[in-house]
Order: C-alpha cells, then structure tokens, then sequence
C-alpha cells in the first residue's frame, strides 16, 4: 500500500529550523525542487480559461496538462478559479454523460516531464532516490481515486489516495521509492509522466504501492470518474520533489513558470487571448514587399524560449483560419485566408511565406509552436 499523508506541508511560519527530507533547510522557497511546471494551473496559452472539450485523442486544458477521457460524452476541462487557499486557479474536469471504462479504455489528466528536468533523482540505477508528489483536490464522487508515475513505456507506480468529503478542498501526498530496475530518460526526451486517474479499464490497471513493468494508468479497483454523469474533479497545486516529505508549494515568479512552459508551446497572440482568435493583435509581418507575383513574402520570427526540440509551428490569418495568412497589397486590397508555409523551423527561430499572382505584397500571420512531448 502507498504511503499516504495529508497536509504533510512545511510550516513556513516561525524559524527556519525544520528538517526537510532529514536537512535543514537555508530557505523554504528553494528554486527548482518542484519538477512539475504550471503545478498551480495558472497559465494557459491555448484556450485562456475557455472550456475544452475532451476526448480519446488527449486535449490540453492548460499549459503542460493534458487530459485524455475515452469513456463517457460531451465531458469538459476548463481553467477555473475555484481553489484552495494560497492559490488562484484550478483544473476542473467535468463528465457529462456518464460511462464505465471498458478493459482497454483510458481516462487520465497528466503531465510528460523530459528526462533533463529529473536526471538527479537516478532512476534506473542503484542510486535512485525517493520522490514525493504532494497535490490539492476537490471531487464530487468519493473514495479510492489513484494515479501512476511512470516512465515512457516500461515502468510504472500506481498509487492510491482516498477523497472522504464531497466537494471540500483536501490536500494529499504520496512517497515512491524510485526505481533502480528500469531505463529513464534523462535528455530532453520523455522522463517521467505523472498520471492522474479519471477512470481507465482493467488492461491498464495493476497493484498499488509498489513499481510494475508494463504500461499502467490505474490502481486496480479505483474510482472511475468518468462513470459518474455530471461528475466533477478539480485539482492544483501539485508538485513532485525528490526526498520522502511533501514541503511548502514552491511558487515560481509568473514570467518563470511562463518562460517554462513556452520551452514547450509559445504563440504570437496575446497571453489573454485563445490561439485562433479573429484579432490583428500581435500578427508577425514580412518586412518588406514582395517585387515578384509568384512570391509574396517572407516571414522571420524567433521564439522568446528556445524549445525544447524543433517544434510543429501552426499558422493563422487575423480571422483565426488555420493555414493561413492575411495579405496587404500596398495602396490596394486587403485579404485573408491566403495559402501559407513554415519553413526553416529550429529550436529558436521559423520562417513563413506565401505565394501567389499580385506583387508589392506584404503578409502577416500568427502563429503557434508546439515541442510538446
């Protein structure tokens, strides 16, 4: 059975005298330990705050979270402010027609972790070290939830964790002992996956408290989630640390925490506004006329977060279509929804351009570019 702990959290109050992971501490906000980005929900790129409707392909409801729901219909995740205290927003994931998971489907919310970010914790290797996740919670449905962490394919630790009230806030945490048996990514590919259960079948399910080789997203015999039609589950401020004691949330200047999720997503519409919005604002332009009519300009844009790897860029015109780009001819016409390329993509910078039959052209576009895992 996992070791379960509730509101195993530092008391940053008073003197800085208490023992953490069996060291004294020199500052409670020590940058860094928490390897989780976006642990308090608060930034969200794609769909600033609108609801997401979800499904088997996986959506992300906000930045570095994805939720994948097989079973059950017209179920949502949405950015919402409803929280714990110290915190401003949440994850709210929302069933809608209710349905039991078959053996092979799958229902999770998770975050994919790239190996640089958790190289220290040495799993894999005779060395590996304990790690602690630590989490709030808020579920309409009681009793036994779980969730794994896990490796890419090959490794996995389902743990359980129990809800006692119906919609009250409750914070919980549970310590592994890593893994010294299989292979972990510790480049920039995947590292660790950190699985939040919302209900999966029997084929992905296995014992809790202890590492299984295999690919696993559930404590066998949890609660489903999904089965519940009209069901909510709200969840933030999670954090997964090395050491065998859950610690204060370590809160991250925003710009911080925005920079790192921008390693994996970044776009050229404003933070507020939802990527494929109808808006000038922000549009990135040639600079300068095109001089021929087979070629209407070209776009350089760098990134303000070298990514990841080089990533898919996806460009739009100001009326929000998906491939495009507007085009201005000088003293004359403007129009949208013109046939448009990226090109020359790297980890910093891309290219756009278009062609078409009118020269003394100029075009604008936005943008998107994603290195998720």
């Amino acid at each position: 059975m996992s070791t379960i702990k509730t509101n195993a959290i530092l008391d940053a109050s008073g003197g800085n005298t208490t023992t953490i992971n069996g060291a004294t501490p020199t500052a409670y906000n020590t940058m860094g330990k928490n390897r989780i980005i976006n642990g308090a929900m608060e930034i969200d790129q794609r769909n600033a705050g609108a609801s997401v409707a979800l499904s088997g392909t996986g959506q992300f409801i906000v930045d570095r979270w994805k939720c994948r729901l097989d079973a059950s219909s017209s179920s949502t995740g949405q950015q919402v402010s409803d929280a714990p205290s110290g915190f401003n927003n949440s994850i709210k994931i929302t069933i809608g027609t209710g349905a039991s998971p078959s053996s092979s489907q799958i229902g999770w919310l998770s975050q994919f972790t790239e190996g640089l970010y958790i190289s220290d914790f040495g799993f894999g290797t005779a060395d590996a070290k304990t790690v602690t996740l630590s989490f709030w919670v808020k579920s309409s449905v009681t009793g036994v939830f779980s969730g794994v962490i896990k490796n890419q394919n090959t490794s996995a630790y389902p743990f359980e964790y129990t809800v006692s009230s119906a919609n009250t806030w409750e914070q919980k945490s549970v310590t592994i002992a890593g893994d010294t048996a299989n292979t972990w990514g510790t480049d920039n590919s995947f590292g660790i996956g950190v699985f939040f259960d919302l209900g999966t079948g029997t084929t992905y399910q296995a014992s809790d408290g202890s590492w299984a080789s295999g690919q696993y997203f559930s404590a066998t015999g949890s609660t489903s989630l999904c089965a519940t039609s009209g069901a909510t589950f709200y969840i933030t401020g999670v954090q997964l640390e090395a050491g065998s004691v859950a610690t204060e949330f370590e809160r991250r200047p925003f710009g911080m925490e925005l920079a790192l999720c921008q390693r994996y997503f970044e776009k050229s519409y404003a933070l507020g506004t939802a990527v494929g919005s109808a808006t000038f604002d922000g549009l990135a332009s040639s600079s300068g006329i095109s001089l021929t009519t087979s070629y209407l300009g070209n776009i350089n844009t760098n990134f303000a977060v070298t990514k990841r790897a080089a990533p898919t860029v996806t460009l739009y015109d100001s009326d929000g279509n998906s491939g495009k780009c507007a085009r201005s001819v000088l003293g004359g016409s403007y129009s949208t929804n013109q046939s448009v390329a990226s090109s020359w993509i790297g980890e910093g910078t891309f290219s756009a351009y278009s062609s078409g039959s009118t020269n003394s052209a100029l075009i604008a576009c936005h943008w998107t570019a994603s290195s998720e895992l």
